[in-house]
């Protein structure tokens, strides 16, 4: 161990002195020029005696750089004025004029490869003149009769170059270029690698065996990853095709999270939600330094960030109410985009910020011309969602009805059926709408379509026509016909807890099955939990000799005592209410609606209720309790 520990200190004192010795400029000839049209070939440089090592410093290869290179660069002042006349040509022509009047070295020679390629993007120029250019084919021959030579760096633009230059994938010197970037893959530094692999994915795509391997070392030495920059852009543009890389950079941005600015976070959590990629711990600490920092965001910013939690289903309230409040300022100036995309990405989150949505209620009513007819859906379908009735309706809804009149057969069927869905979970649905979707040459497109999209569809007419039969007395029809009211059973629908407690507790409650039906399907497309029926005692009946018209078919035809009362148990999720709220979503409502409008006394069971009852007398005395409260108030009104 002491000798090798020696003989690293001998070896930088080597290094350190030779670097002293070479430091001095040589003598070098001093004229570079050749008669204009002669064909240049490269010149093999004067070796320094330090050529004779096969071993670089460690402090140069961490750069990319050979200590050769930068020996041969101090010793050459007129390479550096010839390097300097590349940087500073303005023009294809200034670059092809070099390359006549001077004798190149292969590494000259890529950096106008270089150099042309910055030009023809910037100034939008025609590639193909470049290729075919006599000139452009003598540089590519320079190049390649010393790519060894050309420095890491370079080589790495160079690549990036001829790609962007559009040279043929097949031709020798391309493969000759990609074959020693292959080869010195180890030699390159990790930002080297990260610029190469960002290219290699947006402009070569994912199946780019080049950007594999890229990958592959980028995945062995992730630790070496420093800086926001490099991070943020590799989880955008790289992390998608490999995973396991993607793994290892969430645990260095979790490592990096307190360093990141407001558009550091908004990259990489849309990174995140275009991968579908829901790391948790990274979207809390990203969420915790976007609260704690006390930020202002750009109307950007906010756009992104609340898409991309919306998009990740990712909860996180203090940051949704701060983008809600940044947010509000900004409504009148938005587009019609954004404020559907802003608005529909909180109905998403099922979360209801007041102030912002009557702003957009009031952006809708000031921008009735901007608006189209689907940006309008929008702000409906997301208002629906959360049973949002702004504090003008009248003067909004008069403005959606009139925008919509003529417009429903523009409509794609299934925006249309959401449409008016919508509409009747506000109760805002006329007869033009409901004729429209119950309409025969409406429906009969879906009949014996078993896609999800076409059950979901199927579903959503039923509960229109539920809307049109229990809330629209004006209504005369059409109505789906009666083959169409059996919904399909969703497939492998778990059992909640909530579920399995409440049908024991219910057991209990009606002392025999034969006084309820549990898990009852209607016609109105909403699912009952329990159903029993009440005496004028208030003693529950056995159901099975009483009509029930709230069934498809029913198994007894006798009317129901005088007195007596129909009362429908539903249970309420924790998904069925908004964020952080005891409001039921849109859908919920008008469940609830409809079950008592069918004729029901309807007792709610909340999941917050009655999940904090642990025994089971003490839920069978919660739901008589309940029963007696909406009997009660059933009385009182």
């Amino acid at each position: 161990m002491p000798s090798t520990m020696a003989a690293r200190l001998v070896r930088r004192c080597c290094w350190r002195h030779f670097g002293a010795f070479v430091s001095t400029p040589l003598a070098v000839p001093a004229s570079l020029l050749v008669p204009v049209g002669k064909v240049a070939t490269a010149r093999a440089l004067p070796q320094a005696p330090l050529t004779l090592f096969h071993t670089s410093s460690p402090s140069s290869w961490a750069d990319g750089f050979s200590v050769k290179e930068e020996v041969e660069d101090s010793r050459n002042p007129e390479h550096r004025v010839i390097e300097e006349l590349i940087e500073t040509a303005a023009s294809p022509q200034e670059l092809f004029q070099l390359c006549e009047l001077h004798v190149l070295n292969s590494n000259q020679a890529s950096l106008i490869i270089t150099q042309l390629s910055r030009l023809a993007a910037e100034k939008k120029l025609e590639t193909e003149s470049i290729l075919q250019d006599e000139r452009f084919q003598q540089l590519i021959g320079i190049m390649d009769s010393q790519i060894s030579q050309v420095w890491n760096n370079t080589l790495v633009n160079l690549l990036k170059s001829l790609y962007s230059l559009g040279v043929d994938s097949n031709r020798r010197e391309m493969q000759s270029v990609e074959q020693e970037v292959l080869w010195r893959l180890r030699r390159l530094t990790f930002r080297q690698l990260a610029s190469l692999a960002e290219f290699l994915a947006v402009k070569q795509g994912k199946e780019n065996k080049l950007l594999h391997e890229v990958i592959k070392k980028l995945e062995l030495r992730w630790t070496e990853l420093e800086g926001t920059r490099t991070m943020v852009t590799l989880m955008g543009k790289v992390g998608h095709v490999s995973s396991a890389l993607m793994d290892r950079l969430e645990d260095k941005a979790l490592e990096l999270a307190e360093q990141f600015n407001p558009d550091d976070i908004r990259k990489i959590t849309l990174a995140l939600a275009y991968q579908n990629r829901r790391c948790v711990p990274l979207l809390r600490a990203l969420s915790y330094h976007l609260i704690q920092k006390h930020y202002e965001l750009s109307l950007n910013v906010l756009m992104d960030l609340i898409f991309a939690y919306g998009k990740l289903n990712f909860h996180q309230p203090q940051v949704f109410q701060k983008i809600a409040t940044d947010l509000h300022p900004h409504v009148s100036a938005m587009t019609p985009v954004e404020v559907t995309r802003c608005i529909r990405s909180f109905a998403l989150l099922k979360w209801l910020s007041l102030p912002l949505f009557e702003a957009i209620a009031q952006y809708a009513v000031d921008n009735t011309k901007r608006l189209s007819v689907t940006h309008l859906c929008g702000i409906i379908l997301s208002f629906a969602r959360l049973n949002f009735h702004p504090s003008g309706s009248e003067d909004f809804f008069n403005m959606v009805h009139g925008e919509f009149q003529g417009q429903l057969d523009s409509l794609e069927p299934h925006l249309l059926t959401e449409l008016v869905w919508s509409l009747c979970v506000l109760q805002q649905a006329k007869a033009p709408y409901l004729q429209r979707v119950l309409a025969p040459d409406f429906h009969a497109r879906i009949q014996g379509d078993q896609s999800l999209k076409a059950q979901n569809l199927r579903l959503k007419l039923i509960h229109i026509n539920a809307a049109a039969k229990l809330e629209s007395p004006d209504y005369r029809g059409p109505f789906l016909p009666a083959e169409m009211l059996s919904a399909a059973e969703p497939a492998g629908e778990r059992v909640t807890l909530l579920q399995s407690s409440l049908q024991e507790a219910l057991v209990g409650l009606l002392g025999s099955r034969d006084n309820g039906r549990f898990n009852v399907r209607t016609i109105y497309g909403w699912q009952i939990d329990a159903e029993m029926v009440m005496n004028s005692e208030n003693k529950p009946l056995p159901l099975k000799d009483f009509a029930a018209p709230h069934l498809l078919r029913s198994e007894g035809t006798k009317p129901l005592p005088p007195g007596a009362r129909r009362v429908a148990f539903l249970r309420w999720e924790f998904p069925n209410f908004s964020n952080r709220s005891k409001d039921l979503l849109g859908r919920y409502v008008m469940a609830r609606r409809h079950v008592q409008a069918a004729g029901f006394l309807v007792v709610d069971v909340p999941h917050y209720e009655f999940l904090d009852l642990k025994l089971e007398r003490q839920r069978t005395a919660y739901l008589k309790d309940k029963l007696n409260k909406a009997m009660a108030k059933e009385m009182a009104t």
